[in-house]
């Protein structure tokens, strides 16, 4: 029987960045390349412990400085190297990285609309739009899995990417609002195999506790 990789499944951990303080203040960041602030770091260092049962073959990792210091601290327990991927990259939004979306609102009334309908072709004049952004996130899954048929692997990313990632694995549009969190530091488990993409297991954070917090983009 001829064997097709595709058909075996792949299992990736995907893992939001920890916090920064643009997080806290609400701030649109993107591409813009921001630090974890100090509970950022509590929160990569708590996520590495809980998942030092899991057996990752390799850790990936968007090339944000924000993902890639969350990944180190898995990366550090696991005695792996944190491979770089670009495509893990936040969506870049274009005029509206570095302000509020309540400042986005002020300044830009018609742009702020549209990203509130989460219109699929808006690309924030500069950036990437929704349907562009999430061709970017499948294209990373899809040379994961090819490079990893039958693995366990982690890649620590934004909440942009997991926000198309669960909705390609739950059936859901990229145009609905957002009903679900996306917690910095969870463990999110997803399988990919010839059937599709599917939701193992989401926002896996008991090791957080008082570390959590819920910033936007």
């Amino acid at each position: 029987m001829h064997h097709v990789p595709w058909l075996v499944a792949t299992r990736i951990c995907i893992i939001r960045h920890g916090e920064t303080d643009w997080n806290v203040e609400k701030r649109i960041q993107g591409h813009t390349d921001v630090p974890l602030n100090e509970t950022g770091r509590a929160q990569a260092l708590a996520m590495a412990f809980n998942a030092a049962h899991h057996r990752f073959q390799a850790i990936y990792s968007s090339d944000l400085a924000r993902a890639q210091e969350t990944a180190q601290a898995l990366a550090q327990r696991e005695a792996h190297a944190v491979r770089l991927l670009p495509q893990l990259r936040e969506r870049h939004f274009g005029i509206f990285q570095g302000i509020t979306a309540a400042e986005g609102a002020a300044r830009h009334p018609e742009a702020h609309a549209r990203y509130v309908a989460r219109d699929p072709d808006y690309d924030f004049e500069t950036g990437e739009s929704l349907t562009r952004f999430a061709g970017r996130v499948a294209e990373a899954i899809d040379w994961m899995v090819r490079h990893h048929s039958g693995q366990a692997i982690a890649a620590v990313a934004h909440s942009g990417v997991l926000d198309v990632v669960y909705r390609r694995a739950t059936g859901r549009p990229l145009t609905t609002p957002r009903d679900f969190k996306i917690p910095n530091c969870a463990l999110n488990w997803f399988r990919f195999d010839g059937q599709g993409w599917h939701l193992e297991a989401w926002g896996d954070r008991h090791h957080l506790h008082e570390v959590l917090s819920e910033p936007p983009e």
